[in-house]
């Protein structure tokens, strides 16, 4: 697996942030490739992900890394135009201290490694950004060093055969000469050619 402490979050947190911005408020209610979430719950998921990961990554442990993703409520802030942008950029900044990536941490309610820990805030930031992206009508371009440890992620939990209920879904069958973010989009249970519903 790509060696995770190398992993800079800062250009795809930037990345995801910059998606966030374009959504318009009259697409929050639009689907996306996640089936039980609107654009609104993505992005409310988002939000309440980069807190968790970052107090992951300072250890500061308590009700943010407690919470079950699935127990989760999914509501949008108010002021979330504001507020997750900033949570991304602490995320971001809160991965840079090495000492994140060492000992054992709690996210969603787990413990874990560190550096298991990073690496999940990776690939829960490329996969959410495609969804954004897909949702919205937006152009998507990850951050390569984030798209490939991603990939080696769900790829080596594709090979361990235990994928866990409820976190990735029966994989999609991708080309193997299809684009990296196609096989790592397949790999977690979303099929690359999803597009939005059109109305009747």
């Amino acid at each position: 697996m790509t060696d995770t402490r190398t992993i800079d979050l800062g250009p795809q947190t930037r990345i995801v942030a910059g998606l966030a911005a374009a959504v318009p408020d009259a697409a929050l209610a639009g689907r996306t490739p996640c089936p039980d979430y609107a654009v609104s719950d993505l992005l409310g998921h988002l939000a309440g992900l980069a807190v968790a990961f970052r107090d992951a990554a300072r250890k500061d442990l308590g009700p943010t890394t407690d919470t079950a993703p699935g127990s989760a409520a999914l509501s949008l802030p108010a002021g979330w135009r504001e507020d997750l942008p900033r949570a991304l950029g602490e995320l971001a900044e809160a991965w840079q201290d090495p000492a994140a990536w060492s000992g054992m941490t709690r996210a969603g309610g787990v413990d874990l490694p560190g550096e298991i820990a990073g690496v999940v805030a990776v690939d829960e930031l490329v996969l959410h950004g495609w969804d954004l992206a897909r949702a919205t009508g937006q152009e998507y371009v990850p951050d390569q060093a984030a798209l490939r440890a991603a990939h080696a992620f769900l790829l080596a939990a594709a090979e361990d055969g235990d994928r866990g209920d409820g976190i990735f879904g029966p994989i999609v069958p991708v080309p193997e000469d299809a684009p990296l973010l196609d096989r790592a989009v397949g790999l977690s249970g979303r099929d690359p050619g999803w597009t939005p519903p059109t109305s009747p």
